[in-house]
């Protein structure tokens, strides 16, 4: 039930759209996703609409369970909200992705914008994901995993703990938390938790994140600012703060009006009565001035060590392109991948987080053997032609729920895939296979019996 301070506040911002914006409300929210290109591009294709400013967006006709879908938990394509695919038509428009950048998602859970930049940038592009909510990390770290670039690295830090970064970053997204207004039609729950006081509330938190951020970017670095509100307190008085008090110049876009994307004072809207999608507002800063980055050199990782030779043998043979990486181990023996192209900024981000996770775990050695990690399983770094063995949908889902299957296949690891996607690991010790699936990442609803 819309409250009557809500509807007074969309009244005054959209007049006598206010009736078709309430309609709205009414109906049944789009479903859309967004593939993955590294791993498949033709899902969803045929008989669907494509999401008109996110190449990679579909909408689907009706919501899937999509727990039940195989290739989602091979990170095929992430389930989306169409209207903050914007960001990927803002950044390839002001950002020249052809280019490495260094990027800083700031608020990065659940970590659908996280793939959503990758998807877009260099594939030498350092991406940091980071998240300031600790019960919101394992979420981060998972949906990154599944994507599977070796370039996304997870921290958790609040944005005032990154200051010795000052002048690191080319592109900082601040995805705001915020009121949630523009979610309403989802989480009709929502409504009940809004009010004009949470909104200052919020605005004045996402004022702190954005103080926070500006120093971080280099001198005509570009800052992407969004929310998935309406109200001006969150939006375009943030936005004003920018421009005016943290020196930042607004970029403009060039949206096609047909979108029905509407034009503010500062940056754009999207409302669920001109769209085809939620609520949610983004705009473009550049960074008028600022510090140019000065910092020593880093020659070292402070707790990583590079492996030893003999082990970097061994565990190159499960990479496609082993000389682009360099290879290190923990004090807890997992062994952790990084872009070698990359690794002296990672040094840097070391020096300067406490709580990260950069690169990506690959294994640990134990004896002779290797044992590979669920992250190396769904990485776009695997080698071709390790062993597989290539499952049916149905006994893929019993795979996911961690059953044990049998099977024909040489003895040793197996990566065990569904339409040649990774899901995971299997062991053929010859009398009988065992399933190494983590078990935080098994499907605990029942599964109905699908078609194969």
């Amino acid at each position: 039930m819309i409250s009557d301070a809500f509807r007074s506040q969309m009244q005054a911002l959209l007049g006598n759209e206010t009736p078709a914006f309430e309609a709205a409300l009414q109906q049944v929210a789009p479903v859309s996703v967004r593939h993955n290109l590294a791993k498949s591009s033709g899902l969803f294709s045929e008989q669907t609409d494509a999401v008109l400013w996110c190449s990679a967006g579909r909408y689907l006709p009706t919501r899937p369970v999509f727990t039940l879908d195989p290739l989602f938990h091979a990170g095929a394509y992430y389930v989306q909200e169409a209207s903050s695919m914007l960001i990927d038509y803002a950044l390839r428009q002001v950002a020249n992705v052809a280019e490495p950048l260094r990027v800083l998602d700031l608020c990065a859970a659940p970590g659908g914008k996280s793939t959503l930049l990758a998807a877009a940038l260099h594939p030498d592009s350092l991406l940091l994901c980071n998240e300031v909510i600790r019960s919101r990390v394992g979420i981060l770290k998972e949906n990154v995993q599944k994507w599977g670039l070796p370039n996304l690295h997870v921290s958790h830090h609040d944005p005032e703990d990154l200051a010795t970064l000052v002048g690191f970053f080319d592109v900082i997204l601040v995805d705001a938390p915020c009121s949630g207004e523009g979610l309403f039609r989802k989480d009709p729950a929502a409504m009940n938790e809004w009010s004009p006081e949470s909104v200052l509330t919020c605005a004045g938190r996402q004022k702190r994140i954005l103080t926070a951020a500006a120093p971080l970017l280099k001198p005509n670095g570009l800052l992407i600012y969004c929310t998935c509100t309406y109200n001006a307190t969150e939006n375009q008085e943030n936005a004003a703060f920018l421009a005016n008090e943290l020196d930042f110049e607004e970029m403009p876009l060039n949206l096609p009006s047909e979108w029905g994307v509407a034009r503010q004072a500062f940056g754009y809207q999207c409302y669920p009565h001109r769209v085809r999608g939620e609520g949610f507002f983004l705009s473009v800063f550049k960074k008028k001035n600022g510090l140019e980055e000065v910092r020593e050199s880093v020659f070292a990782f402070r707790a990583m060590k590079a492996l030893h030779h003999k082990d970097v043998r061994v565990v190159e043979s499960w990479f496609e392109n082993p000389a682009d990486y360099d290879f290190f181990i923990k004090p807890n023996q997992e062994i952790v991948a990084v872009l070698a192209s990359q690794a002296d900024d990672l040094k840097i981000l070391d020096k300067a987080l406490s709580t990260k996770g950069l690169g990506f775990e690959i294994g640990t050695i134990k004896g002779k053997d290797f044992i590979p990690s669920h992250a190396l399983a769904l990485s776009t770094a695997i080698a071709a032609h390790l062993p597989r063995v290539e499952l049916n949908a149905n006994e893929a889902l019993q795979f996911l729920k961690k059953e044990n299957l049998l099977f024909d296949a040489p003895k040793g690891w197996l990566l065990v895939t569904h339409q040649g996607l990774g899901l995971g690991w299997a062991k053929n010790l010859g009398n009988r296979v065992n399933n190494y699936l983590p078990k935080e990442w098994r499907i605990r609803m029942s599964i109905e019996q699908i078609s194969g």
